[in-house]
């Protein structure tokens, strides 16, 4: 029998700290094979992202994008994750799709953060007051649980309205408020560089989450000249994501600069109490397979 799991009933039982040793776990065993398919009428978008782990399972995870529906009072995004067992091809489960990008959004940001950012980290700087940067309180607040958040968002009303919202304070001064930051987690839908290499300081950890197309990029070239750097996934970013491609392209980063991806867990930690580390969260369907699998699990459990 297939089991179908809703936004509000899988979410009850999830832990972020459980969902990062999951996809710890997930990224142990054979590398994922992914494939992409995209198909288009005008505006809209239907986006099919597979995969299939040996020992896990398979997961095609199907994203509709129709940029009209807002102005008739609908969801611009809908979707479900199909997911299939690895033994027979059985559709064991289809998981809300919001649930699944949700929680593997802001999860693979903090398994990065949990293992490069400094354990004493107090102060979280979000940029970004969207959807994703809602999830990250959640998120780096469950390793965290000490540290104070403040947002920033290139309008200062609407990060006024986050702060309110989500009962942190907020910023009008990004360049002041990167400067006190321990960790900074940026979602925005940038293709030009809102965070400046010249800002950063010593002991510093950076997530970046937001850019997702060849054109776009949330850090310039100083950022990542003075970071050691790490990817989710060198398959998913290094050739896609114009975070890394442009740069590479330009020479102004080497390709060797990218210390390791979540493939090579050992190696991401940090070096120093001041080496500046930042990731790249690229996604992929791997992360997609992990996650859903990890909630199914986890119903299965509760």
């Amino acid at each position: 029998m297939t089991t179908i799991i809703s936004f509000d009933e899988g979410e009850q039982q999830l832990d972020w700290l459980a969902l990062t040793d999951a996809l710890a776990e997930g990224h142990r065993r054979p590398r994922a094979e992914i494939a992409d398919v995209f198909l288009y009428r005008g505006k809209d978008t239907l986006l099919n992202r597979s995969a299939w782990i040996d020992g896990l399972g398979l997961a095609v995870k199907a994203a509709t994008v129709f940029p009209g529906n807002p102005a008739e009072g609908k969801p611009m995004v809908g979707g479900a994750v199909n997911l299939f067992d690895d033994t027979d091809g059985a559709l064991v489960a289809v998981v809300d799709f919001h649930l699944v990008t949700k929680w593997k959004t802001a999860g693979d940001s903090l398994l990065a953060a949990r293992r490069l950012a400094r354990p004493d980290s107090r102060e979280i700087l979000i940029v970004g007051a969207g959807t994703v940067g809602a999830s990250l309180i959640a998120a780096y607040g469950a390793a965290f649980p000490q540290a104070r958040f403040t947002v920033w968002n290139r309008t200062p009303d609407k990060a006024r309205a986050f702060a309110e919202s989500h009962g942190i304070a907020w910023a009008e001064d990004l360049e002041e408020a990167v400067a006190g930051a321990d960790i900074i987690g940026s979602a925005t839908m940038s293709t030009d560089p809102v965070l400046k290499g010249d800002w950063l300081q010593p002991g510093q950890h950076i997530d970046l989450i937001g850019a997702y197309r060849p054109d776009m990029r949330e850090a310039d070239d100083t950022a990542l000249q003075r970071a050691t750097l790490f990817v989710d996934s060198l398959a998913t970013t290094v050739d896609h994501i114009g975070e890394l491609k442009i740069p590479l392209a330009s020479g102004a980063i080497t390709r060797d600069a990218i210390r390791a991806d979540f493939y090579d867990l050992d190696r991401f930690e940090r070096q120093s109490d001041d080496e500046i580390t930042l990731c790249k969260n690229g996604g992929g369907a791997h992360l997609d397979l992990m996650t859903a699998r990890h909630i199914l699990d986890t119903w299965r459990a509760g």
